[in-house]
């Protein structure tokens, strides 16, 4: 069993990666000031981005859900991982060396589970396409060419061979120092009475990889009618596999589809290839089960899906009543989307595998070109059930349709719709309304949450005092002996002044990440540090901000305070003149004159007139 990993090896590892760069693999990023990036939360549903990414203190933080931590918290929690299996994830990633405090360290019996797993797939994915080129396998390459793609194809997209044989593959991975309960673990054996045998064998294989680039399980279509198996195999579900949450051909997708702000969802492996090598590069498959939630959520990181600027996401299903059918299970994760929604179908019933062989890549392109609305498609495809030549067909059709119409997002559509399906049903407007509004959802389900209540300006000047304490410990710099505990009021600021006051001083840290590292270590609870990882990232008004501009921040807290005791002082004077204490009265006043003077300084400082 491997031992702990040297401190200083973590520390390397939280160093060299890049946080922005691994958060991009499953988030599209945006600038937001202050060298900091944003994006929709993958850890909760949201419309619009919250989630905020900043490079220079190595954290992320979602500003909704309260989700935070560093480049090693992020990889653990987006790939469900212990903390040493993301330590080594991302040491391959950053070629560091890692070592362990007990134990030999290195190699792959001191790997994770994950990390285990995914070097056994990647080794199996090139294992697979060399045997692609032997001539055991030339019925696959036969297969592929039939369906319009050469070699230069298989390479790109890493399609593969299994051989015939029981454990070609369990062979070469023996080799290589796996044992039969990795590939077990993996779904790349089966278990049977005389030990493990390969899963796959005699098929074309497909690699499916995560965003990363790594992958994850396989993808099998059986070649000869002597395979009693399904037409399609895949992967089990694994410790790296989940099939609803997995597209075949993300990996190849995803910056294209950031970029052009679109998805196009399509049935099968060689669909993905088909509109790949047609141009339509933003195209993506499911592997072994239907478009769904989990899928929905994996776009929407990637599109960078808010309600600010919709993507488009299209649909390409067949033209026969299956596809139908998965075109009516896909509008009913449409809500899911802020994006227009829209499908593709083939008029003869062609996928676009078939479409590019007959047409070519013209053909497939257009296809895509001439995308319908999805929720149009569906009331058509809704109506087409019914007889429109009796008033019975038309009445039921309109009660069928109506639920759609109600459950289009945009409001503005909605009469447009009500206009038009009344035309297709030849039934008066007026009473296709009528039913629609019965069909309608409650107006609450469909209104945002109200705004939450804008900050006092106390509060304001506390966070920001602390943001800068937090972004600039350097030029914070003897400013910090002049904060204490009193200056606060919000209770969750003093937790974090306190943290603060634990990690030590500011100025002896080398750089803002390890120092906020250290008030990290120092907060009490988990409600602490994510007020802090929220601190540390959240922008400043000033995205480079001097000394002086520091200075002035943390002097308006200062002056705060000081107005706060002098009304104080000012409550106890006129006590005192009251009471007659004309002693107490002049020890009050000199007391009150050396704070406004105190007072007016910090003043002056705020407003950058020192």
């Amino acid at each position: 069993m491997a031992g702990r990993i040297k401190e200083e090896d973590i520390n390397s590892v939280r160093e060299r990666a890049r946080i922005d760069e691994i958060v991009r693999e499953t988030v599209t990023l945006k600038a937001a000031g202050g060298g900091s990036y944003k994006g929709l939360c993958p850890f909760h549903e949201e419309r619009t981005p919250s989630f905020h990414v900043t490079p220079s203190k190595n954290l992320y933080h979602c500003f909704s859900c309260g989700e935070g931590g560093d480049v090693i918290t992020y990889v653990r929690k987006i790939d469900a991982l212990s903390f040493t299996e993301a330590v080594e994830k991302l040491a391959a990633r950053y070629s560091i060396q890692l070592r362990y405090e007990d134990g030999p360290g290195g190699g792959s019996s001191n790997q994770g589970q994950r990390a285990k797993l995914v070097e056994a797939h990647n080794l199996a994915t090139k294992f697979y396409q060399e045997q692609l080129l032997s001539p055991e396998a030339s019925h696959a390459r036969t297969f592929l060419t039939e369906r319009g793609f050469e070699e230069s194809a298989w390479e790109q997209f890493g399609v593969g061979y299994s051989p015939a044989g029981w454990d070609g593959l369990r062979t070469y991975l023996k080799s290589k120092g796996f044992s039969d309960e990795d590939l077990l673990a993996g779904g790349l054996l089966v278990q049977g009475q005389r030990g493990g045998y390969d899963r796959f064998r005699d098929r074309l294989m497909w690699p499916i990889r995560d965003s990363g680039g790594d992958t994850i399980g396989f993808g099998a279509r059986k070649l000869s009618e002597s395979d009693q198996g399904p037409k399609y195999l895949n992967t089990p579900e694994t410790p790296i596999y989940h099939k609803s949450q997995v597209l075949y051909g993300i990996d190849l997708a995803r910056r294209d589809m950031a970029k052009q702000h679109q998805a196009v969802v399509v049935e099968g492996y060689t669909d993905v290839m088909a509109c790949h090598l047609s141009g339509v590069t933003t195209a993506v498959a499911t592997c072994g089960t239907a478009f769904g939630n989990d899928h929905v959520k994996v776009l929407r990181r990637i599109l960078m899906d808010d309600e600010a600027k919709p993507a488009s996401v299209i649909y390409t299903f067949d033209g026969d009543a299956a596809g139908r059918k998965a075109a009516l299970k896909a509008f009913s994760e449409d809500q899911k989307f802020a994006a227009a929604t829209f499908v593709a179908i083939e008029p003869h019933g062609l996928d676009p595998c078939d479409l590019r062989l007959q047409g070519g890549a013209e053909a497939v392109q257009k296809l895509i070109a001439a995308k319908v609305p999805l929720f149009e498609f569906v009331m058509r495809t809704t109506i087409a059930d019914f007889d429109l030549d009796n008033a019975q067909g038309r009445v039921s059709a309109m009660r069928a349709v109506a639920p759609i119409v109600a459950g289009i997002k945009d409001a503005a559509l909605r009469p447009e719709y009500i206009r038009m399906v009344s035309g297709w049903l030849g039934i008066d407007e007026a009473t296709f309304r009528k039913e629609f509004n019965s069909k309608s959802k409650p107006a609450d389900s469909l209104t945002p949450r109200p705004n939450t209540p804008v900050d006092s300006r106390t509060a304001l000047v506390e966070r920001e005092a602390l943001k800068c304490v937090l972004q600039w410990p350097a030029l914070v710099g003897n400013w910090f002996d002049s904060l204490e505990d009193s200056l606060f009021t919000v209770p969750a600021a003093i937790q974090v002044y306190r943290a603060c006051v634990a990690a030590g001083n500011p100025l002896e840290f080398p750089d803002s990440p390890k120092w906020v590292n250290a008030v990290l270590a120092a907060a009490q609870n988990d409600e602490d540090r994510s007020h802090i990882r929220a601190l540390a990232i959240e922008p400043l008004p000033n995205d480079n901000p001097d000394e002086k501009y520091i200075q002035a921040v943390l002097s308006q807290i200062l002056e705060m305070d000081a107005s706060r005791r002098v009304e104080l002082l000012k409550a106890k004077l006129a006590r005192a003149e009251d009471s007659d204490e004309s002693a107490n009265q002049d020890d009050l006043l000199a007391e009150l004159l050396s704070l406004e003077q105190y007072r007016r300084s910090m003043r002056d400082f705020a407003s950058g007139e020192q």
